[in-house]
């Protein structure tokens, strides 16, 4: 059988990319050795939403007095019971995908795919067998995993990545996490959460180190505030895992230290999945990881595709999406808008959430903009007051001559659900004057971009 599209991979670039490309009449099919999904459905962006969820509600449990509530008894964490609910969440999503693919019709072949010239796909079973499949059209969105440091290799048990920490039989006593990006503070709030010892080690000066300074130095504070040890600058050197704990040798910038820890979680980044996928046999190329493609996501051979993380970019979910869907218009002869990657959001999930889109203060200033720049602080906020958390801060910056909002960084309680405003703005070249004269709703935790707006004007009221 020919079909029009084979995708490999059915994360949520692959999946969508199918979706769309049945939507718009072509024959399709997507070939997935594991769970419909991919990672992020089944090992990433779903479940560790659900287990942060957990470890808010405790949050809320244990400091119930503040909101004029008693409870008897200690609450504790059912570690147990949140790897269950985190498993199930991801296992409804999961089928949610075999719905989708019913629905529009696509074919799911189940099995490892690898590409082979001539536009043709080969999927191995679980029992060994291969079996060609032809396309007039062939979309690689294979993801990525857990990167291995030379001296942090994981063994599953002690050293750990992303996908362990999720489902691990028994909450650990104590943890050391390297890498403060998005997996590596999530984790480490979801563990200081619900008990665990938890140490950050970060190699670069500040924490998640692509956000905005002023952001990360606020995480920071929050974090030391919930009795996170965070230590940037740092590096770990060994770790040895012969005895009850690791003992993790820590190179910082007063000298060596050891830190003694039950278990440790690398996440220091991803590699992609683009080995053995037949690239090299077809002639696909590639760069530093990544497969090379134009702004239509095709490669350099006629009739193969790449989008998602194994192309440059953004490793995030809802950027895989936009590729395929931008892709798979463009096969179908549709004339798609490329993708602006410099209007991507990211969030980050951690206690205070972590939001923002365009550059950061120093980048604008790097690029040569004369800028202004606008702060509103949660403890200005009556809906921060009134909710209980008045850390962090909307931040904003536009372009003094001409009003372009140049970036948006939220730091604070529900900023995650706040930050399309930026992006929508941004995409529709709306100016800083637009947004502080658009009303914002009172008491809201959004009436903060207006008022940063307004600071950066000038016009601010309620500083």
């Amino acid at each position: 059988m020919i079909y029009d599209v084979i995708v490999i991979g059915s994360g949520p670039g692959g999946y969508v990319a199918a979706i769309r490309a049945s939507q718009l009449g072509l024959k399709t099919a997507v070939v997935e050795k594991s769970e419909l999904g991919g990672v992020c459905l089944n090992w990433g962006c779903i479940p560790t939403k659900a287990l942060l969820k957990s470890a808010q509600v405790f949050n809320y449990i244990n400091h119930a007095a503040d909101y004029g509530i008693t409870i008897s008894g200690t609450a504790k964490p059912d570690f147990d019971g949140m790897i269950k609910r985190s498993r199930g969440v991801a296992d409804g999503m999961s089928k949610g995908i075999q719905f989708l693919f019913k629905k529009n019709k696509i074919e799911h072949i189940q099995g490892l795919g690898k590409i082979l010239p001539g536009k043709k796909v080969q999927v191995t079973d679980e029992k060994g067998k291969a079996t060609e499949y032809s396309a007039s059209n062939i979309i690689i969105a294979t993801g990525a995993h857990s990167k291995e440091l030379p001296n942090l290799k994981q063994d599953g048990k002690k050293i750990i990545g992303y996908r362990e920490a999720m489902t691990l039989s028994k909450q650990p006593k104590s943890m050391v996490v390297v890498g403060s990006g998005a997996i590596g503070s999530e984790f480490a709030f979801f563990y200081n959460s619900i008990g665990t010892q938890v140490t950050l080690v970060e190699f670069l000066p500040t924490l998640v180190p692509l956000e905005d300074e002023d952001v990360s130095k606020q995480l920071e504070r929050s974090f030391k505030k919930a009795k996170i040890k965070v230590m940037t600058n740092s590096s770990v050197e060994s770790v040895d895992t012969k005895g009850k704990n690791c003992k993790v040798k820590i190179k910082t910038k007063k000298g060596e230290e050891i830190i003694e820890a039950e278990m440790v979680l690398s996440a220091v980044g991803i590699k992609t999945n683009i080995e053995d996928i037949g690239l090299e046999e077809v002639g696909i190329k590639t760069e530093q990881d990544k497969i090379v493609v134009d702004e239509y996501y095709r490669t350099n051979v006629e009739g193969y595709f790449a989008i998602g993380d194994v192309v440059s970019g953004q490793a995030l979910a809802h950027v895989a999406s936009a590729e395929g869907i931008c892709c798979v218009e463009k096969i179908a002869g549709q004339n798609p808008e490329p993708i602006d990657y410099g209007n991507i959001p990211g969030c980050t999930y951690t206690n205070p959430e972590i939001a923002s889109v365009g550059m950061t203060e120093k980048q604008a200033k790097e690029a040569g903009f004369e800028i202004k720049v606008g702060k509103f602080p949660y403890s200005a906020s009556g809906k921060a007051s009134a909710s209980g958390n008045k850390d962090g801060f909307v931040k904003v910056i536009f372009d003094a001559k001409y009003g372009e909002w140049l970036g948006a960084h939220f730091i604070g309680d529900n900023v995650t659900e706040m930050i399309a405003e930026a992006v929508a703005a941004r995409k529709l070249e709306t100016t800083g004057h637009e947004i502080l004269k658009a009303i914002h709703p009172h008491p809201t935790m959004s009436e903060a971009v207006m008022e940063a707006v307004a600071a950066a004007y000038g016009e601010v009221i309620h500083l």
